[in-house]
């Protein structure tokens, strides 16, 4: 019992020194641990808080433009557009470009396009939608070759964009007389379940005038050809 009280003792003396050694930037990190949550969690709520505020006034700029308010929708994208942030941001200004292209407003709509598909902080799927916009918005006025290099990376099965750019990358091979190159594509994308109806049917036509043949199932593409 002596030895064991001994050693309590000394147990409790260790850790006294310890204490008196480490107690007090224990004691900080502990704190500065605490604060540090507190604002994390403050930071976070407040962000949803702020979100959630962005997309009711994003609701209600949607409902201004489906209610034949144009021009009110616009000052209330425009408005998003400076404070809604990375997200509510650029889908603002997408919107605003579209107003804008609707207008006959096309340099504008081009500015607003290519300022969202240069935004580092924008969402990639808002970034790519404004270059496959951009180009379309322009693509009368762009050489053939800046059509392709701008859009050949999406123009490719699997990428959510391929039946838009797709089509664009194509039509710039034929104005560059490369039907060897633009056939091939038209065929992909009239193959391409994943492709609206109409953009099949129109590129298995384009497909068929470069002499491929982009029917594998000539049942299928007769009921297509009826929709």
């Amino acid at each position: 019992m002596f030895l064991r009280e001994v050693d309590d003792a000394l147990r409790e003396d260790d850790a006294a020194r310890l204490l008196r050694r480490y107690g007090r930037p224990v004691g900080v990190a502990v704190v500065a641990g605490l604060v540090s949550l507190a604002g994390w969690l403050w930071y976070d709520n407040h962000r949803a808080s702020v979100a959630g505020e962005h997309g009711e006034q994003f609701v209600v700029a949607l409902d201004q433009l489906e209610g034949g308010r144009g021009d009110l929708a616009d000052k209330s994208f425009a408005k998003l557009a400076t404070d809604g942030g990375p997200g509510y941001g650029a889908a603002a200004r997408l919107m605003q470009a579209g107003l804008a292209l609707q207008a006959g407003k096309r340099d504008d709509a081009v500015k607003l396009y290519a300022a969202v598909a240069t935004d580092s902080a924008a969402p990639k799927a808002y970034r790519d939608l404004a270059v496959i916009r951009e180009v379309t918005a322009q693509f009368d006025n762009m050489p053939p070759q800046q059509v392709i290099d701008r859009l050949k990376p999406f123009a490719v099965p699997g990428n959510p964009w391929f039946g838009s750019a797709g089509e664009l990358v194509a039509i710039a091979y034929l104005k560059q007389g490369k039907g060897d190159l633009a056939g091939p594509l038209f065929a992909a994308i009239a193959k391409d379940k994943d492709v609206p109806d109409t953009l099949r049917r129109r590129s298995r036509q384009l497909a068929a005038q470069q002499g491929i043949d982009a029917i594998e199932d000539p049942t299928a593409a007769v009921q297509l050809s009826a929709q």
